[in-house]
């Protein structure tokens, strides 16, 4: 008689121990890069409220000062394709660290600066390493998620961190600027960028080097164009948009854009694959948030300004006073993966536009008389809410079904829509304001610039009724040079009905 014996199986706990630790791994790695992705984010917004002590201590003219924005906004938006695209080529992961150096560097630098010109030069260089690392977060967040439930929840913190990040801004550089000084709304990157470049290596995956050629027609034409349409429409509230400079520029940057289109449809690796917006969904997607972007640029620049210059705010109070808003981001972006699980990005993107609109019309009933508790509350926190019901899902349909090798490319083509819906908002915005002001008052010509934010919204509603109304918000897949290397896992799902 023979006596066998069989190993007992391995308890659950074990055989899931690796995927456990790979879940947190993951975990942590996305969490490391969205705290840069809020680094770059904050910087476009930290210096507002440091603006006037920045003017008095280095001498900027009134013209001038504007430049400590507009340098940073110039630089990111105009280069971040590029960034995307070397992402996809070099590694992303790579590219990241490159463009964090860079940035970490530029804001050593320009916290040290003693006259405009060397603030300004600092400026630029952040904004050309935000450009490097900005794609490179999307593209890490949705590629190094373990399943669909990690890669929503992924969007909707990068929408949560994206969208909340400028109004934490105004509040992070109001009490730098009232507690230390202004030059500490640049050196306070400095020890965030070296702890990300530390950890990301330990926690990160890299990517994938790609071996295709490089579009150096592309690149070139894609950034001077992007630059030379940013710049004019950031130069026109100042010379007028009839200004020869204004005008060169918006001719330069169209003619540039022209050949980029031309050359995108002929080259072998194009920078920007065309298929990618010619898909009228993701097409619509991209108009959407650049509308919505442009309009809440108007948000801060004016409502800044009113709570320091009519009801008497200091720095640090106008900061805290945009608190609720980004406590509502952060609040509604926590549910917005799960409802757009339940209703689909697109009636979701309708939701959040609608209440953005009634946001604007509330805060264009703003007078002499308005206190912040009865006025300004309500219409920032609705606000902060409906920002997270848009931002998140649009980030889903213009990401949904691209290949794991372009989506690099696709994030800096989703941040450039931000980038450029910022600055074109702005500049509008701030003309119908100018039109409607009297010197030394500053209510009057608010009306009329919040009642244009709602129209912005407004447009991208109607777009969202035309085109993004189905609950099953679908995107085509979009080809790569390497077609058997899709792989749809790998993207941000969907959300669909689960019936």
């Amino acid at each position: 008689m023979s006596t066998s014996t069989t190993n007992p199986p391995a308890p659950e706990s074990t055989k899931d121990a690796p995927r456990q630790r790979d879940v947190r791994r993951a975990a942590i790695g996305v969490s490391i890069v969205l705290i840069a992705q809020l680094m770059l984010v904050l910087d476009a917004t930290v210096v507002n409220v440091a603006l006037p002590e920045i003017q008095t201590d280095l001498g900027f003219t009134a013209a001038g000062l504007s430049w400590v924005l507009n340098a940073y906004t110039l630089a990111f938006g105009g280069l971040l394709l590029l960034g995307g695209r070397l992402g996809d080529v070099l590694g992303r992961l790579r590219t990241f660290e490159l463009g964090l150096a860079v940035f970490t560097l530029a804001s050593l630098l320009g916290g040290l600066a003693t006259s405009p010109t060397w603030l300004i030069a600092s400026r630029t260089l952040q904004g050309i390493g935000a450009a490097l690392a900005a794609p490179g977060v999307l593209a890490l967040v949705t590629t190094s998620a373990p399943d669909e439930g990690a890669r929503n929840r992924g969007l909707a913190l990068f929408a949560a961190v994206s969208s909340a990040g400028a109004s934490l801004g105004l509040l992070l550089g109001g009490f730098l600027t009232d507690v230390l000084s202004w030059h500490w709304t640049l050196f306070v990157n400095v020890p965030i960028g070296l702890a990300v470049l530390v950890l990301a290596r330990r926690f990160v995956v890299e990517t994938p080097r790609q071996t295709s050629r490089f579009d150096l027609v592309g690149a070139v034409s894609a950034t001077i164009g992007a630059v030379a349409l940013v710049y004019g429409f950031i130069n026109a509230p100042d010379a007028g948009w009839t200004a020869p400079s204004t005008i060169g520029s918006f001719v330069l940057g169209v003619a540039l854009l022209g050949l980029f289109v031309r050359t995108e449809s002929r080259v072998v690796a194009p920078l920007l694959p065309l298929s990618l917006v010619r898909n009228g969904q993701r097409a619509a997607a991209l108009v959407v948030m650049m509308l919505v972007v442009g309009a809440q640029f108007s948000t801060f620049f004016l409502v800044t300004q009113y709570l320091q210059r009519v009801l008497g705010f200091s720095p640090i109070a106008t900061g805290a006073a945009f608190l609720p808003l980004s406590l509502a981001i952060f609040a509604v972006s926590r549910v917005a993966a799960r409802l757009v699980a339940r209703v689909g990005p697109g009636r979701l993107v309708m939701v959040g536009a609608a209440g953005l609109v009634v946001s604007f019309l509330w805060l264009a009933q703003i007078s002499e008389s308005s206190t912040y508790a009865v006025n300004l509350l309500g219409p920032l926190v609705l606000n902060g809410a409906s920002a997270a019901l848009v931002f998140m899902p649009v980030s889903v349909i213009v990401l949904g079904g691209v290949d794991r090798t372009l989506a690099g490319t696709v994030s800096g083509l989703l941040q450039t829509a931000q980038q450029l819906g910022g600055a074109v908002g702005l500049a509008v915005i701030v003309s119908v304001y100018a039109s409607g002001s009297i010197p030394g008052q500053f209510v009057p010509g608010t009306a009329t610039a919040f009642h244009t934010s709602a129209l912005f919204v407004g447009i991208a509603l109607v777009l969202g009724l035309l085109v993004l109304r189905t609950r099953r918000t679908a995107v085509a897949p979009v080809p790569s040079e390497h077609e058997e290397e899709l792989v749809p896992e790998s993207t941000p799902a969907l959300a669909t009905n689960p019936a």
